[in-house]
């Protein structure tokens, strides 16, 4: 990194033109440490700083339509927020579990009193790893910003005193009178750049020299498709998803994705996109769980300037809108309220919007993909889900196996997961013995390949820490004891269309020690969806 700094020849204007357009986005604290790191790239590319956030950030990226950008990097909430709602690429800042342990490291010399609080997509592992070695750690996630705000103040009246966390969770822990320390390091915001220069340079079609290539139109049907390489694994049910990417990546039909959680839908949504005609147009992810049923209808449809108390001035365009041209991807499409199934079918069936409080329809051209990891058809002869839409969605199906159905990946996976983690963190990447493999290749992997990429993220932190290089079965089973662990007796079978009382969820959250990433695991739902049981039962 330290060379890009030294580099003083004088570039031509030509060159300068070609240099790729990156706008750095946040409104918090984390806003000084990327400042501090831009200079480092400052002769490969012209990055921006936008010191604002969350709808005014959106709101300037819209009004700068016209402007040259390539990419926009962000992070947590923030970053969340601004994915799903602009249409060019977001790069996410994520921290690495190294990037965690200094920070707590740093919590641990102020108070013996700590909390983490993260953005929901932040640190999965970690949850995991303190409740195996019994830190005496508070942990909580976050959705929206109000969320984080309630978290603090939850950690704040339990006698925490150092609190780590995103931008916004510093600056909100500071104003709550206790130490903030930021969860992300300078590294992590390098490798953040690293991959939007990578993305950028794919989007101006400008190879690692700089030379200018000839940009591809959208293809619309002919030639070959790129499969779906993230899907990674030889066994044959792998072979088959990559093969309907490619097949379907060739018509705008409706896809219905099915899996169980952690199988990697999302995924294969994003290669379906990127392998098709609409590549070059947003791709816009929507967990139809993970909003409340009160806020769905305005997030996906829009809504118009006095639609409701609260609404904002001018009205504001829908998920499905800012998918116009591209791809609406409806995570956990199972999870959406009735009424809303009968809105989305028209959106399906007249391809047009009817924003809330309006009564003049917008046409949108958008390719929709859902997902799900509850038994649509059962759901269907239940009444919880609309036939109609069933049919609307269930033109194509994909169908993911669990990685019980693919061991033969799983030796694979393990270690692209390792390499990715050790490649992130500068480091030698540890190896896997053939005892260690054994284990793995055994264990029924309940959370699939998410379960599997925890794992070894988990393993990448424990071997960095201690310098060790091979990974054996005795390692393996004293950090991860649930490779050997009977399954928990309590867990619901999948797509179980009852959930626990008010009362079984606190007590399950009792028993669990708050941890949320078990829980979830425990009641064999997405933590999405427990955290929509949480609110709706007035404990979240």
């Amino acid at each position: 990194m330290a060379a890009s700094k030294s580099s003083k020849r004088l570039r031509s204007a030509d060159e300068v033109s070609r240099d790729p357009v990156l706008w750095a986005v946040s409104v918090s604290r984390l806003s000084t440490l990327i400042g501090d790191v831009v200079p480092e790239f400052g002769d490969r590319a012209r990055i921006e700083m936008i010191n604002l956030g969350f709808e005014d950030a959106v709101r300037q990226v819209r009004r700068r339509a016209g402007e040259e950008c390539d990419v926009l990097i962000s992070a947590g909430s923030n970053g969340a927020y601004l994915k799903h709602r602009v249409d060019k690429p977001v790069v996410l800042i994520r921290a690495s579990g190294f990037d965690l342990m200094q920070a707590l490291s740093r919590a641990r010399s102020l108070s013996d009193r700590i909390g983490v609080v993260t953005h929901e997509t932040d640190m999965p592992p970690f949850a995991e790893f303190r409740r195996m070695f019994e830190l005496p750690i508070e942990q909580r996630a976050f959705v929206t910003a109000e969320d984080a705000r309630n978290r603090v103040a939850e950690l704040v009246n339990r006698g925490v005193k150092a609190i780590v966390g995103t931008g916004l969770v510093v600056e909100l822990a500071e104003q709550a009178g206790v130490s903030g320390l930021l969860l992300y390091s300078a590294d992590s915001i390098r490798t953040a750049f690293e991959t939007a220069l990578d993305i950028a340079g794919l989007v101006r079609g400008i190879d690692s020299r700089e030379r200018p290539a000839p940009r591809r139109a959208p293809r619309r049907g002919g030639g070959p498709k790129p499969a779906a390489d993230g899907f990674l694994g030889h066994s044959e049910v792998a072979v088959q998803v990559r093969e309907a990417v490619a097949i379907y990546a060739d018509t705008d039909a409706t896809v219905l994705i099915e899996g169980d959680t952690g199988t990697g839908k999302e995924l294969v949504a994003q290669a379906l996109h990127q392998a098709s005609g609409r590549a070059a147009n947003a791709f816009v992810a929507v967990n139809c769980g993970a909003v409340a049923e009160s806020l769905l209808e305005a997030e996906l449809f829009g809504y118009e300037e006095g639609a409701f108390t609260g609404s904002r001035r001018g009205g504001r365009i829908g998920l499905i809108e800012s998918a116009h041209h591209g791809t609406l991807f409806l995570d956990e499409v199972g999870e959406m309220p009735l009424p809303l199934q009968t809105r989305l079918l028209r959106v399906l069936e007249e391809r047009e919007v009817l924003r809330v409080g309006s009564s003049r329809p917008v046409p949108v051209d958008v390719r929709v993909i859902a997902a799900t990891h509850r038994p649509i058809e059962a759901m269907v002869e239940e009444g919880g889900f609309r036939r109609d839409l069933y049919y609307r969605l269930n033109v194509l199906r994909i169908a993911l196996p669990g990685l019980a159905r693919r061991r033969q990946d799983v030796a694979m996976l393990a270690e692209h997961f390792l390499q990715a983690g050790a490649q992130q963190a500068g480091e030698v990447m540890p190896e896997l013995d053939a005892s260690a493999l054994a284990l793995l290749q055994a264990h029924d992997w309940p959370g699939n390949v998410r379960e599997l990429r925890n794992l070894m993220e988990r393993l990448a932190v424990i071997t960095r820490a201690s310098g060790q290089l091979m990974i054996d079965a005795g390692l393996l089973q004293r950090h991860a004891p649930e490779l050997t662990a009977r399954p928990a007796p309590a867990r619901l079978t999948r797509g179980s269309a009852r959930r626990p009382d008010r009362t079984q969820l606190q007590q399950a959250l009792q028993r669990s020690a708050d941890d949320r990433a078990h829980l979830a695991a425990q009641f064999g739902i997405s933590r999405t969806t427990l955290w929509r049981w949480l609110r709706e039962a007035g404990l979240q």
